[in-house]
């Protein structure tokens, strides 16, 4: 039988079917299932850099909350345990997946921050990541940015991680780039190994009698 192995991002896979990232990520058993089944690699789902810092935030508040209470409600104060900080969950997820399974573990990453970015970045890759990707989704709401600074600030970020990491970056596009050949040469020539095209987007819609937010979910159909 024919080999069926190819590269990615220059790691060597088994064969061209990867796992992208679902909620089968988050669970040891199934990404050792996906290895089983013949997967030859594992993309994991990204850390957001926005429940990160609203988690900080929200620990914050509740031990803020009471601070002047008579000691009688000190059992009320929550128990640091109960809350995740940081990306440590993630990160030891990482861990746990690159010792139980045999094929590259590649993170992703969601940040909204210069900093943010390269630091989680750099943490992800000493947790034994092989690979990252960073999943960009900007939505530009300021009229006075116009499309050559979006462009821009996409391919200063993808830089700005390349110098921060030894392992391979890919980079997550959207499909909203005016002149896509143009900014993918860019992105490459910034530094990124691979290109990966998004999954198509989840937008929420307006419920104008109600003003709330609703899910738009519509199934593909054969167009």
């Amino acid at each position: 039988m024919n080999s069926l192995a190819t590269d990615y991002l220059g790691l060597a896979l088994n064969g061209p079917i990867m796992a992208s990232p679902s909620p089968m990520m988050q669970e040891l058993d199934e990404v050792k299932r996906l290895e089983d089944a013949g997967c030859s690699a594992i993309g994991l789902h990204s850390l957001f850099e926005e429940q990160i810092s609203l988690e900080s935030s929200d620990l914050d508040a509740y031990l803020s909350d009471g601070a002047d209470s008579f000691s009688e409600a000190l059992s009320y104060f929550p128990k640091m345990q109960d809350f995740n900080l940081g990306p440590d969950a993630y990160l030891e997820h990482i861990r746990r997946c690159k010792d139980s399974v045999n094929i590259p573990v590649i993170g992703s990453l969601n940040g909204v921050s210069a900093g943010g970015w390269t630091r989680y970045a750099k943490s992800i890759e000493q947790a034994g990541a092989d690979a990252l990707e960073l999943n960009i989704y900007f939505m530009p709401t300021d009229a006075a940015v116009d499309a050559a600074k979006v462009e821009t600030m996409h391919i200063d970020l993808v830089r700005d991680v390349v110098k921060q990491v030894k392992i391979p970056v890919a980079v997550k596009l959207g499909p909203f780039f005016s002149a896509m050949p143009n900014i993918t040469a860019k992105i490459v020539e910034a530094g990124a190994k691979g290109l990966v095209l998004f999954n198509r987007f989840y937008q929420q819609d307006i419920d104008l009698e109600r003003l709330e937010v609703v899910a738009n979910l519509e199934l593909s159909d054969s167009s």
